[in-house]
């Protein structure tokens, strides 16, 4: 909840409050004097002439609440500070205007809270209500607030009498105004048999964690007396106390003194005493602040520090479960501040009221659900009476097929006869034609074979076309070799050629030397010799190409041979099959293989 939307509901019980014939309106003298005061509680410099101004189109009459907002926005809210003022003083001024008219205590002095808890109450009631004009407080949140104060005071809630007077008011389940509360706290219902002054320190206490944002403070004697305090447990350390008494060592004489402490979200405050009049100074935590315990030391005990970016703070407990207590709160503070939420209770009714708005989705499905099953209950008991009259319809249709289906059976029986002198005549026909099939089938079976044995044939054919490719294949191979020996053969005697020059070319120039070079020529010799040989075992080898080529031609005028034998064995298989007309479709069959062996032929030659 942000600053404006807090001090819009307290201006709310204020307006209301001055509007004394309930008409939505109130008089601009009334206004003047009401904005003079916010003013000044609010420490924002008063413009006299502002609210003239503004209005001066409408001299005589009120002014409602909307026709207030844009004055109050622009000239008041929209210039105040948050820390600029005491925000407990302007409650005060709301409260006094509003408790004026609205706040009826007992005349004889049976009230259970005071005129200044009723104040508190009041603050914790416009903290904790819902954000729409007129404000209530719904029961969810009644009853988180007397659980509080309950819990202050160690004893626990009567539920029951809170749905009791709840279902009494008329209005109850929808939410209570701040003045059915305060009449029900006051009429002793629900806190019964406590004493007004353990109600007043218990009020006292969750105005200064919930409003005031103190996280840590000392339970008041007189309350703890009361009821026996159980052990906090973990969950609840960080609520159990907002302030107290703890030893604070200094920092320039390094001495120690007793302090009040008082611990709020973003600062540690300490005091000379209880009182809170005598401020001795502060410690600003922030997400970098930490806390540690430390040893026993100085003739101190259950001692722990606060560490700031600028300075460690010493202190002492006077147990080790008041320095647990403290720590804990201290941690709970810089968690708050790490994670940028400036108040814990915002944070949690916040959290408080996704839930009830989440609770009422679930109602409101749950309601949409019982109201889709209702029709669906409805519509079924509709079908229900559509199907019996169906079913009387069907009784109706039934009697008439029963006349139909006789009617029906006697002409059925005289189409039975006719049919029977028809199946006769067809078992007949069928007699013939299965005569017929048996002939039909004998000459299919002979056109299976015939159609195997070109089958098997025409293998015999790709057989022998396939070795006459590899004779083929192996004859190329045989040429391609036996041009690459002649090619070794003219490359060598174009080597001997050339020796035999440069031989003739060493004699010519070498007359004169001749007694000199004569190794020289012996050893051109042997390499003539080696050159020769080489020539001869070429000339070996081309005889052996010229001998595999000759073989080669043999085996491919063989297998033109085979294939020539395949042709004439075709030719002869070639002639019409009878009986009739499937003598054209043999024929179309191997018409197919003409093409193929001209191909074949061809290809042979």
């Amino acid at each position: 909840m942000d600053l404006r939307a807090e001090l819009l509901k307290s201006i709310w019980y204020a307006f209301t409050a001055l509007d004394v014939e309930k008409s939505g309106k109130v008089s601009k003298s009334q206004l003047k004097v009401l904005s003079h005061n916010l003013y000044t509680v609010l420490c924002i410099p008063h413009d006299p002439v502002a609210l003239e101004e503004h209005f001066r189109d409408d001299d005589d009459g009120p002014v409602s609440s909307q026709g207030y907002m844009p004055y109050l926005n622009k000239y008041i809210l929209d210039k105040v500070e948050e820390g600029a003022f005491v925000k407990e003083n302007f409650d005060e001024l709301c409260w006094t205007l509003t408790a004026k008219k609205n706040y009826k205590p007992d005349r004889n002095g049976n009230s259970v809270v005071s005129h200044q808890d009723a104040f508190k109450l009041w603050c914790l009631f416009n903290f904790l209500s819902e954000d729409k004009y007129p404000l209530v407080m719904v029961p969810d949140e009644v009853e988180y607030l007397l659980k509080k104060i309950c819990t202050a005071m160690n004893v626990e809630l009567n539920s029951c009498e809170l749905d009791d007077y709840l279902s009494q008011e008329p209005q109850g389940q929808a939410g209570l105004t701040v003045w059915q509360f305060l009449d029900m706290v006051n009429s002793g219902r629900i806190l019964r048999g406590i004493e007004p002054e353990a109600i007043s320190m218990a009020v006292e206490e969750v105005y200064q964690e919930v409003i005031e944002d103190v996280l840590k403070q000392a339970r008041s004697l007189h309350v703890l007396r009361h009821k026996p305090c159980p052990p906090p447990t973990p969950v609840l350390i960080s609520m159990f106390r907002v302030q107290g008494y703890l030893w604070k060592r200094g920092q320039l004489r390094r001495n120690w003194s007793e302090r009040w402490f008082m611990l709020k979200p973003s600062v540690l405050s300490y005091y000379m005493s209880e009182e809170r009049k005598e401020k001795k100074g502060s410690i600003a935590l922030d997400k970098h602040c930490c806390v540690e315990v430390l040893p026993d030391r100085d003739g101190k005990r259950c001692m722990f520090c606060v560490k700031t970016s600028s300075r460690t703070y010493e202190m002492s407990a006077s147990d080790t479960r008041q320095r647990q207590e403290w720590t804990l709160a201290i941690q709970t503070a810089i968690r708050l501040q790490a994670e940028g939420k400036k108040s814990l209770h915002k944070d949690l009714k916040q959290k408080r009221r996704e839930q009830r708005e989440q609770r009422d989705q679930r109602k409101a499905a749950k309601e949409e659900e019982t109201q889709r099953l209702k029709q669906l209950q409805e519509e079924k008991e509709r079908k229900l009476q559509e199907l019996e009259l169906l079913k009387e319809a069907q009784r109706q249709a039934e009697i008439l097929l029963q006349e139909e289906e006789q009617r029906r059976r006697q002409q059925h029986e005289e189409m039975q006869r006719t049919l029977e002198i028809q199946l006769r005549e067809a078992e007949q026909a069928r007699a013939f034609m299965q005569a017929e099939m048996v002939l039909k089938e004998a000459e299919a079976e002979r056109q299976r074979k015939r159609i195997l044995e070109l089958e098997a044939m025409q293998e015999r054919l790709q057989e022998a076309l396939q070795q006459e490719v590899k004779a083929r294949q192996d004859e190329e191979a045989v040429r391609y070799a036996q041009a690459r020996l002649l090619a070794e053969e003219e490359e060598k005697l174009k080597q001997l050629m050339k020796l035999k020059e440069e031989q003739e070319e060493y004699i010519i120039k070498t007359q004169r030397e001749k007694q000199v070079l004569k190794q020289e020529m012996e050893n051109k010799n042997k390499c003539l010799e080696e050159a020769q040989k080489q020539l001869e075992e070429v000339r070996v080898n081309r005889q052996r190409v010229d001998q595999d080529v000759m073989a080669a031609q043999r085996k491919l005028r063989q297998a033109s041979t085979n294939v020539k034998h395949w042709n004439v064995q075709m030719n002869r298989l070639m002639h019409p099959i009878g009986p009739g007309d499937k003598r054209t479709n043999v024929s179309g069959v191997f018409a197919g293989y003409q093409p193929l062996l001209s191909r074949r032929d061809s290809s042979l030659k």
